[in-house]
């Protein structure tokens, strides 16, 4: 069965860094794009970045890019996310997904087109 654990999220200061990762277990994931999305307490889940299946192409919502970077490494079946110049507003629960929908690219950042989801690693960001 086909498995996502995010690891690497706590508690940092506004401005400070984190670097997220997600293993990957159970199937090929790397013929498939990856996504990172996140929810803050009262708001709906939000696109935050996604990757192609070899890195080659990556996406990003306005308000992390230059700060925030995805990356992977299929042979150690692990995406990244690492979070620079971290502020407050970052503050959300930080889930990796898979989208089994199409092979190789990434062909959506809607929420809805991903397929498996990891538990979430909880993120704040204190002023």
């Amino acid at each position: 069965q086909a498995h996502l654990v995010e690891s690497g999220g706590g508690l940092v200061q506004a401005g400070g860094s984190l670097r997220l990762s997600c293993a990957t277990s159970g199937r090929t994931f790397s013929s498939y794009a990856m996504g990172w999305f996140r929810q803050a307490p009262g708001k709906e889940r939000e696109f935050v970045a996604a990757i192609d299946w070899n890195g080659g192409s990556t996406y990003y919502t306005d308000s992390v890019k230059g700060r925030f970077t995805i990356s992977r490494d299929n042979a150690k079946n692990t995406v990244y996310l690492r979070m620079n110049s971290l502020r407050p507003e970052d503050t959300a629960v930080y889930y990796c997904a898979v989208d089994f929908g199409t092979l190789l690219t990434v062909r959506s950042t809607h929420i809805w087109e991903y397929d498996l989801w990891g538990q979430g690693t909880q993120v704040t960001v204190s002023s």
